[in-house]
């Protein structure tokens, strides 16, 4: 008995260590920054920094539209986990040569932002809530902003959409979850392994419900690292969501290898 009170300590101590490991292990796969490049921005383009909830300082670029289409949709650009600012550039410039304004968010923790602290969930979601409130303070209204979401960047997008913060959503290889990606890479593993180690969960299809704006899925169904049925399940699973597939597409690929079809359809979407 004397044994086991002493054993039994030691035992949560060692899960505990066990799990902090595992949880700081998975988040420093879901956000490599640090094995993150930072891509060059041109010095022509506008650059803003403005202040999140807490304090943070959040960096983004800024495409104004033509002269004549300054009334007309803004994109706010939310990249993948693998990007900063600058890989976005060339999306949010070939929106802009198509009469759009845009609006790239970086992270926390990556690029420009590396020293605001470390990446998560929440840190990203109020890294976004500060470019929107910049918008707001413009007076661009919801209606008028598409948030468009690539990989891990679908997650913060669609929380947007679920706070009403855009009058359209753009969801480029998406998941469904953060822990279904775990469970799909692992499949042995047990099922709630990935609930336990992942902290930051971006779960998508629990809020489709109340994703209440026009949506399009685009994905890829050679899609190496977000299955392509993950964006299947969210485009049935939000009300009147268009799922646009790229035959072949991979994870990285999509405006590369069907660039001027997938802008083709968008602007149809738009409309």
């Amino acid at each position: 008995m004397r044994r086991l009170r002493i054993l039994t300590p030691m035992l949560a101590l060692l899960l505990s260590v066990l799990l902090l490991g595992g949880r700081k292990v998975a988040r420093h796969f879901l956000f490599p920054a640090a094995q993150v490049v930072t891509a060059p921005v041109p010095s022509s383009v506008t650059r803003l920094s403005l202040v999140a909830r807490d304090g943070a300082r959040v960096h983004a670029i800024e495409l104004e539209a033509p002269a004549s289409k300054r009334s007309g949709r803004v994109f706010v650009i939310f990249h993948n986990n693998r990007q900063t600012i600058g890989d976005a550039l060339e999306l949010g410039q070939a929106l802009q040569s198509r009469g759009h304004g845009a609006l790239i968010v970086e992270y926390r923790g990556y690029g420009v932002s590396r020293d605001e602290g470390a990446s998560s969930e929440q840190g990203l979601y109020d890294d976004a809530e500060a470019a929107l409130d910049h918008l707001a303070t413009r007076g661009v209204p919801p209606a008028r902003i598409v948030l468009f979401g690539t990989s891990l960047g679908s997650g913060v997008a669609a929380e947007m959409a679920r706070r009403g913060r855009g009058g359209a959503l753009v969801l480029v290889a998406p998941y469904t979850s953060i822990p279904d990606l775990v469970r799909d890479a692992v499949p042995l593993a047990p099922d709630d392994l990935a609930d336990l180690f992942v902290q930051d969960r971006f779960d998508t299809l629990s809020k489709s419900g109340d994703i209440h704006v026009p949506t399009l899925v685009i994905h890829g169904d050679a899609d190496e690292i977000v299955p392509f049925w993950m964006g299947q399940r969210l485009s049935s699973s939000i009300a009147g969501a268009r799922l646009l597939r790229v035959p072949g597409g991979h994870h990285h690929d999509l405006f590369t290898r069907d660039g001027e079809r997938l802008f083709v359809e968008l602007g149809g979407f738009l409309k």
